[in-house]
């Protein structure tokens, strides 16, 4: 068979949709000012779409440091991998800052977050190691473990946050090590990005007095939201000392591109000499460093931002819950809304319609097989920038979805997308 033929065959669980779905539903198009109001197929929408947590994405501060970095230096500038031909004073700086942020000896500045903590992986571990993960972890660390598993070594899943399934696959990750001779790395996320929930740190820090591991933790939705000074769910579990590998992206409270790792100097200074992603790509430009470094003082400086940002969080989550909606067990930004029943993708894509065309509000959507069958979740991200009254006006919007979704509004509109597909 063509390989071409092949794949335009099988488009995938959600290529298969694309008719219907391109630039609506997949890929869509906002414009104007990045914020909590955008511009969507020509109307405004109240936007829950956008990681932007503490409103850094257009602080003036952050777009006149952007602005200055990229006159001064462009963004060719440093050209090269860090370890050839493209390290800096200021990289070195941003990651001293960075790593005295999170609690952590010395940091590594990456040029994407989800390469970059494949690589980690990879880096870290090789065919005698044993991998533990949670079985909900973000596709970029399944991806991370998939590159060990390629290099033959082996790795054992556990239950969401459950430390009884951990503690069960601790055990047998330590019998198998005793035959291999290598180590045990486990990994879990901070904050989990679909459901909210906190990933349970502090419980796993405490099992290291019972097994011998190391922990690596993405906190890509914890840095920046989480913690008393924003250094993230380590620092709002108080077990900051406990994790091994610190990881976040900038894509999220930073809002901009690239990430790092904090650890030990000694294993900052391995990963800097054996991590491929980094090794072979070229550094992170400089406007990206000034401008995080920018981003970074703000988050010390102005607590105020992510105290705006919670209470907001408590509105819209305290005021879902008293309305009857399911939003699961988030203790995060992350508010996920679980609309329950017999609902196919068709009846979701009409729900969105309605959503955006006739209430002007602008959420992901999220379907089978990230939810079970005939679940819809609806994620809304708050952000800073936010208001108390766009809280309010989308729980009552939310609450003529639900009425609907319950009468068969959307199902019974979803009949026109059936010829589409056919």
């Amino acid at each position: 068979m063509d390989i071409f033929e092949k794949v335009v065959n099988n488009m995938g669980p959600l290529g298969s949709y694309h008719k219907i779905g391109h630039h609506y539903f997949s890929f869509p198009k906002l414009t104007g000012e990045l914020g909590p109001y955008m511009n969507f197929n020509g109307k405004r929408m109240l936007n829950w779409s956008l990681n932007n947590y503490l409103g850094l994405a257009n602080h003036p501060e952050v777009r006149e440091a952007d602005a200055q970095a990229s006159a001064d230096y462009g963004l060719a500038y440093p050209m090269g991998a860090r370890m050839m031909s493209g390290n800096s004073d200021l990289h070195e700086e941003f990651e001293r800052q960075l790593a005295e942020f999170v609690g952590k000896e010395d940091a590594f500045l990456l040029n994407y977050g989800y390469q970059g903590v494949m690589s980690i992986i990879e880096c870290m571990v090789d065919h005698r190691d044993i991998i533990v993960y949670d079985a909900e972890c973000h596709a970029c660390l399944i991806d991370g473990i998939r590159l060990h598993k390629a290099k033959m070594g082996a790795y054992y899943k556990f239950n969401h946050n459950d430390m009884g399934s951990l503690r069960k696959n601790l055990e047998r990750a330590t019998k198998k090590v005793a035959e291999t001779g290598g180590g045990i790395l486990v990994i879990t996320e901070g904050v989990f990005g679909m459901s909210g929930k906190v990933g349970s740190l502090d419980e796993i820090v405490a099992l290291k007095s019972d097994f011998n591991f190391r922990i690596l933790v993405d906190d890509a939705h914890g840095f920046g939201t989480m913690g008393e000074n924003g250094r993230g769910v380590h620092e709002h579990l108080n077990c900051i000392e406990g994790i091994d590998l610190y990881f976040s992206t900038f894509a999220k409270s930073m809002a901009a591109i690239g990430g790092f790792v904090a650890a030990p100097k000694d294993i900052i200074m391995f990963l800097k000499y054996n991590m491929r992603s980094q090794t072979y790509a070229k550094a992170l430009p400089m406007p990206y460093v000034i401008g995080g470094m920018k981003r970074l003082e703000l988050i010390k400086k102005h607590p105020e931002l992510r105290e705006k940002l919670w209470e907001n969080v408590r509105a819209l989550q305290d005021g879902f819950r008293k309305r009857g909606f399911d939003i699961g067990d988030t203790t995060s930004p992350v508010t996920p809304v679980f609309l329950h029943g017999e609902y196919d993708v068709l009846t979701a894509t009409s729900l969105i319609r309605d959503l955006r065309e006739n209430m002007g509000i602008f959420c992901s959507i999220v379907v089978y097989p990230v939810v079970p069958k005939g679940q819809i979740m609806l994620r809304i991200i708050p952000t800073s920038a936010h208001t108390l009254e766009d809280v309010e006006y989308t729980m009552n919007q939310f609450e003529v979805v639900q009425k609907r979704l319950a009468e068969g509004f959307y199902k019974a509109q979803a009949e026109q997308f059936k010829s589409v597909l056919a």
